[in-house]
């Protein structure tokens, strides 16, 4: 039997799969995360119930509606992400000029306000969301059995990080988003709507999050408090990657699901604390982020 530091080879490979679905999650909601205060200055504490929203929308969707997996993950996101657009425009511009700390205040009211009512709906306990059949089974690549739905979520999650990357840095699309933000008076000036920008951007990162929770539905138990208990850890990661850096939260992401994994293999006990550890470390030589700016 080949081993690995003592691990055996499929154990070791195992864990590590598992960090790296982890870390695509981490990924795709700190993504969301970044796009929304790296663009706006809004630190969206909602974030995670908004995936968690997600994932019960696909739920209910496929219980009540008959709405099946690969429609609810491109209907889901723009629904949650059209009711981020509806807090936007109607809450979050209202305090858009006061400090960050009341964005925050707002948006963990909001997240409170969500779980809180499907907790009182639904209960704590958690729900199981089918595999699609499409996704079912697994590929043998012989030191491992892959599962073919976990595969799917690696891909999915990377195309849609890196393709938001793009789109924000390399398109005159993102271009007018990063300008609007840093200049919105002489934007406007030249014929831009900076306000529907702002409201489409915190859209599109609510949906990101939407998105993830589709995603996440098949893989772990639909509860009402499936995002809260995720938020924490995916705000450590943006931390360390940078707060509001694109690449820095998709970099990040999948790294801290790797380390996570291979902490399981090598010492359990830390699993649960070793993304934290490593943002105490990040903090204390470069405050701004592994990829963040310093001011």
């Amino acid at each position: 039997m080949t081993m690995i530091f003592g691990v055996p080879l499929a154990v070791f490979m195992g864990q590590l799969m598992l960090g790296l679905i982890n870390g695509a999650f981490y990924a795709l909601l700190s993504l969301g995360l970044a796009v929304i205060f790296g663009l706006l200055k809004i630190v969206n504490f909602a974030h995670g119930a908004q995936y968690m929203l997600g994932a019960f929308a696909a739920l209910l969707a496929l219980e009540y509606l008959g709405i099946n997996y690969w429609v609810a993950l491109l209907l889901v996101p723009l629904v949650v992400g059209g009711l981020g657009m509806v807090i936007e425009r109607y809450l979050l511009r209202r305090i858009a000029h006061l400090d960050h700390l009341y964005g925050l205040l707002l948006t963990f009211g909001l997240a409170l306000i969500a779980e809180g009512s499907l907790v009182n709906l639904f209960g704590v306990s958690g729900s199981s969301y089918p595999t699609p059949a499409a996704l079912q089974g697994g590929i043998n690549l012989g030191f491992m059995f892959l599962p073919t739905y976990r595969a799917w979520v690696l891909v999915a999650a990377l195309v849609v990080c890196l393709g938001t990357w793009f789109i924000i840095e390399r398109t005159r699309l993102g271009a007018y988003l990063r300008a609007g933000t840093e200049n919105s008076a002489l934007m406007q000036a030249f014929g831009v709507n900076v306000p529907l920008l702002v409201t489409l951007t915190y859209g599109f990162g609510v949906a990101l999050a939407a998105f993830a929770g589709v995603l996440a539905a098949p893989l772990y138990p639909v509860s009402p408090t499936m995002g809260s208990s995720l938020l924490i850890v995916v705000f450590a990661v943006v931390v360390i990657g940078g707060m509001g850096s694109i690449l820095g939260a998709i970099i990040t992401g999948l790294s801290m699901g790797l380390i996570e994994g291979l902490t399981k293999v090598y010492y359990p006990e830390a699993a649960n604390t070793v993304i934290f550890l490593v943002m105490i470390l990040v903090l204390m030589l470069r405050p701004a982020g592994l990829f963040g700016k310093e001011t």
